[in-house]
């Protein structure tokens, strides 16, 4: 199949596109490269070194003898898609080109204004563009678990069926989105079911949880093949904050009293599950969610899975208490359904002891990359200075 990776440099997005031309598939990755002026911009840089796109994808070449096309295109940009989409025809189109950091879009107004210019327009030109150019492709793209938020009920598929004064209907699921980032894939979605509706375009909603590991058989051959590990407090995600913190034997700060609780899965699942998707199409007019994820988490209780990994390396890094710098709920209920990518075949990983000691492993290999200024949170959902708390727990 010829497949558009828009955002393929990015975590998510490298690991897809190697994997999908690893299988055979002719692959472009689309990508204008603003991710690694983000970074600059915040003075954060990955703990594995990232080689230029340009690097990477020679490196794939020699390895495998196979060859991934490259874009620089801006999705913002509506004739540039459209260019796009009428130059290399493709069947589908895994959209992961968007900001991703909560945190990033709550930083300030200039932030939170980036975040819905890059994401809610470049949705919107992808949909005009697959109306009006390719409106046989189909749409994956990546959303998220965090669009849900953490109501009192169970979490269906992007759908739930209620009766209200004697009547029923199958409605999409309220979304309690929690930062100016989830608010932006929240209207992705609302956008997308639209033009389903309308045009009778194909999509398949991932709302994905939080993804741990740096490593699949892809990334793994060689060093320009890496992919990114981020640890910051704007896009690092909880695992990587806290193994990274064990490699510095730093306390493994736990926001809140950390009963908050999410949904997570392996790399190796995220590109499973994208290629389940792409091998299983939509049907014309059809918009489908499914939630990508394999197991689910309290903060809590991760921190100490670390600290006992950590342990067992000879490190000490005691949970610590931090005051929580985000505005979310801190002990709420957490059940959610996974069931369509499971009986389209997925086979999920779990985390295990091995696979968080190699994470603690790469901070301690990389240890000079790591910035001690950016292992705090400093971005503050209400504005308020976040402090540690004086106890620490256990």
């Amino acid at each position: 199949m010829r497949i558009l990776v828009i955002g393929g440099d990015g975590y998510c997005g490298w690991a897809t596109a190697l994997h999908l031309s690893a299988r055979g598939h002719d692959v472009t990755i689309v990508d204008n490269l603003i991710r690694r002026r983000w970074d600059a911009e915040l003075g954060i840089t990955s703990l594995t070194r990232i080689a230029p796109i340009e690097s990477r994808l020679r490196e794939w070449h020699e390895r495998t003898s196979r060859t991934i096309a490259y874009l620089s295109r801006d999705v913002t940009v509506y004739e540039d898609v459209c260019r796009t989409l009428r130059e290399t025809r493709p069947h589908a189109i895994v959209h992961f080109g968007q900001q991703r950091s909560a945190p990033y879009s709550m930083i300030d107004h200039d932030h939170a204004l980036r975040t819905h210019l890059n994401n809610t327009v470049g949705n919107l030109n992808l949909l005009w563009a697959l109306h009006e150019v390719a409106p046989e492709a189909h749409l994956v793209k990546l959303g998220t678990m965090g669009e849900y938020g953490t109501p009192n009920i169970d979490i269906e598929e992007g759908f739930i069926t209620i009766e209200h004064k004697g009547r029923t209907d199958t409605l999409p699921f309220p979304k309690q989105p929690g930062s100016f980032y989830h608010l932006t894939k929240v209207s992705d979605s609302d956008q997308i079911y639209f033009a389903c509706r309308t045009w009778q375009l194909r999509a398949t909603d991932l709302n994905q949880g939080i993804v741990y590991g740096i490593e699949t058989p892809e990334t793994f051959l060689s060093a320009p093949l890496v992919n990114r590990f981020d640890y910051d407090g704007v896009y690092g995600t909880v695992l990587n904050r806290f193994c990274v913190q064990a490699a510095l034997r730093h306390p493994l700060t736990v926001y809140g009293r950390g009963g908050q609780t999410r949904a997570f899965l392996d790399i190796r699942d995220t590109v499973a599950c994208i290629e389940l998707a792409i091998l299983n199409p939509a049907e014309p007019g059809e918009y489908r969610v499914f939630n990508q994820f394999t197991e689910v988490f309290g903060v809590l209780a991760l921190a100490r899975r670390v600290e006992a990994v950590a342990r067992e390396l000879g490190i000490k890094a005691p949970v610590l208490y931090y005051d929580n710098p985000r505005a979310e709920k801190d002990e709420h209920y957490y059940q959610t359904v996974n069931t369509r990518l499971m009986d389209l075949g997925l086979t999920p990983r779990h985390l295990d002891d091995a696979l968080i000691a190699q994470l603690i492993e790469v901070g301690i290999r990389n240890v000079e990359r790591i910035d001690p200024a950016h292992v705090l949170p400093k971005v503050k959902w209400r504005g308020a200075e976040p402090a540690a708390a004086a106890e620490r727990a256990g």
